[in-house]
This record gives structure tokens, C-alpha cells and sequence, in this order.
């Protein structure tokens, strides 16, 4: 049965044509692509606008519109900045809540009542001299949240979901504001079974290519330069997992990425690596394990052994918080459709 078509009209106060041209964007493209993400029709005149589609759909698009129209005075929009507007009010949304419409809707269409939200949606912004993160919902406000009152904290979700970018922001944040003296980044360099000695270079040059994607992180809060003055200096350090035996780390931010392709000895040895005045973060994707069939991944082990321990958070996130393309999400998704309708067909036979 198909969902019943509504149409929604509603202002956009206080009037202003430039912050409706930031809107729309060139050739009205912002409206173009929020109508083909949620599958609606915008028109409009002026400030007021119309929107037609299925009662949630009509719902999620006035409120992206008007958050974005309240985001126009503040900045230039661009097609990335509406596609995370759409991903964060999707991501948000409760379509089992029975509500009024909001103030200054008028609706032909089924009394059924605009999307409901939750009242705790509180947001979480990270601060450091170059940038300003904020959380984009849920899983993510609750992830920067514990980022900054625990003191071990594993991020756990497929690719795209900010996991790694947050756990940097937190770190650079920390540094900023000397909680922390150092920042230290591990990975466990498993493509190259932990033996890097045929590979060209210095151990640094050697280990790069693994931890590019916290390298891209910190050049985006911190700079080029000032990266690698603070590299130079130790106060960021780099270094594969193996190296981490035997140490002892003190007022450091420590991350550990990738955390699926470590092995249930190297996870302990990891984290009992931490000092007095330490941080820690432990990031990865339980569906990418690249290890051997085997060998049991110390990430997937460690949810089991530490899941009651105090002091310590797990945040997980799904699909629907992908934060990149949205065709990364349907791709997440198809693969989890797969993966699940195979089990199902696997315990059948």
C-alpha cells in the first residue's frame, strides 16, 4: 500500500533575498538535491514555500530547509554542507512519534503529525584554533561526549561514520587546552604482517601510509606546518602497534585505529599501555577484519571482556550515521543486506 501524498506549506521568516539565494543555491540545486534525497517536490515563492511528498518525507524537508535557512545568514551553503544537514536531521528522526504540526505548517494531507525529535539532542561542538567540529547526531553527540569524560572510549561502525575524525578533533582539543601533553597514533600495519623492514625508508616513512587517514585529520585542525613541527618534536608521535610493547604512556591522547585487525594479545598489550593522565581511543569496523580466518580479532573480543567495567564506553554506530556520500550509506547498507540475507540462507541448508 502507498504512503498517502501531503502537501506542506510553511514561511521562512524574516524575509531576506539574499539568504533565499544562499538557500537554493545556483539553478536552485540545493532544493534539487534535497528533493531527489527525500523523493519530494519544493516550490516556492519567495520565502514561502511548498513541499510536496509522503507525510515523513514533507516533514524531514521542512526542517532541513529551515535549518538551512537559518544557516544561510550565517555562511555561504555548498552541496556538502546540505548533504550533512540532510544526513543529520535523517539521522535524527523518530518516525513513531505522534505530534501537532509545528507552529506556522498548514498541511492537506493525513493527521498524522510532522516527524517527532528527541528533546536530548543535545549538541556537542569540538573547538581547536583552526576549526569547529560539531557532532552530527545521536551516536555522535554521545561519542564526543564520552570522548571528553572517559577515559577509555571504543568507536565502533563501518567507514564514514567520523569515528577516527572525532577521536582526532578530541585529541588536538585536549592538546590545545593542555590537558594532555602528547597525542600518539597506532595502527596495526596488518597488510604488512608487522614486518616492515623490506619496505624503503625510516620507520615514520615506513608506517605513513597506514595512518594517512589521522594524518589528513590533523593537517585539517592543526595545518601542514605546524603538524610537522609538533611531529618533529614528539609531541606527535606515529607508531605501529607492535612498537607499543614495553611502554608506558603518560598525559598522552592516545588513538589506535583500525582496532578490528588486532589480535586479542595485541588489544591487551595496547591497552594496558596507558598511563597516569592518559586518554584512549579505540576505533574500527567489526565487518572489515582483515586477519587471518584463525585468528580472533581483539576489537570483536574486547566488547565481550570489558562491556561492564567502569570507566570505559562503547559507541556504536550503524549505517544510517554515515556522514560521507550518500551513496556510501546505500553501499554500507547493500553490504549488510548481503551479509545477513547469506547467514540466513546458510542456516537453512
Amino acid at each position: 500500500m502507498n504512503a498517502a501524498i501531503e502537501t506542506r506549506e510553511f514561511l521562512l521568516e524574516p524575509a531576506d533575498n539574499n539568504v533565499l539565494a544562499n538557500l537554493c543555491g545556483q539553478f536552485d540545486e540545493h532544493l534539487r538535491q534535497i528533493e531527489k534525497r527525500l523523493d519530494i517536490r519544493i516550490s516556492n515563492r519567495g520565502n514561502h514555500f511548498r513541499i510536496v511528498g509522503t507525510h515523513t518525507a514533507s516533514a524531514i524537508g521542512a526542517k532541513v530547509l529551515k535549518d538551512l535557512y537559518t544557516l544561510a545568514g550565517e555562511e555561504n551553503l555548498d552541496l556538502q554542507r546540505v548533504h550533512m544537514c540532510l544526513q543529520e536531521t535523517t539521522m535524527n528522526q523518530e518516525t513513531d512519534t505522534d505530534a501537532p504540526p509545528a507552529a506556522g505548517d498548514s498541511m492537506t494531507g493525513p493527521d498524522e503529525g510532522p516527524v517527532g525529535q528527541r528533546s536530548d539532542n543535545t549538541e556537542q561542538v569540538i573547538v581547536t584554533r583552526r576549526v569547529r567540529v560539531r557532532s552530527r547526531g545521536r551516536c555522535q553527540q554521545s561519542y564526543v561526549e564520552h570522548l571528553r569524560s572517559k577515559e577509555l572510549v571504543f568507536g565502533i561502525g563501518p567507514a564514514g561514520t567520523g569515528k577516527t575524525f572525532l577521536a582526532v578533533a578530541s585529541a588536538v582539543e585536549a592538546l590545545d587546552q593542555e590537558h594532555v601533553r602528547r597525542i600518539v597514533l597506532v595502527r596495526p600495519a596488518v597488510e604488512a604482517g608487522e614486518r616492515l623492514g623490506f619496505l624503503p625508508g625510516d620507520m615514520s616513512q615506513k608506517v605513513d601510509p597506514y595512518l594517512r587517514p589521522m594524518y589528513d585529520a590533523l593537517y585539517e585542525m592543526l595545518g601542514f606546518d605546524r603538524v610537522a613541527r609538533l611531529v618533529d618534536k614528539n609531541i606527535i608521535e606515529v607508531a605501529p602497534l607492535a612498537f607499543m610493547r614495553g611502554r608506558s604512556l603518560n598525559e598522552s591522547f592516545v588513538i589506535l585505529d583500525e582496532a578490528q585487525n588486532t589480535t586479542v594479545e595485541q588489544m591487551k598489550m595496547f591497552l594496558t599501555r596507558m598511563g597516569f593522565g592518559s586518554r584512549a581511543v579505540v576505533t574500527g569496523d567489526i565487518t572489515q577484519i582483515d586477519l587471518p580466518r584463525h585468528q580472533t580479532s581483539g576489537l570483536k573480543h574486547v566488547m565481550q571482556v570489558l562491556r561492564d567495567v567502569d570507566g570505559v564506553a562503547f559507541d556504536y554506530f550503524s549505517p544510517r550515521d554515515v556522514v560521507r556520500h550518500p551513496l556510501v550509506q546505500r553501499i554500507v547498507e547493500a553490504y549488510e543486506g548481503f551479509e545477513n540475507d547469506d547467514e540466513g540462507s546458510g542456516e537453512e541448508q
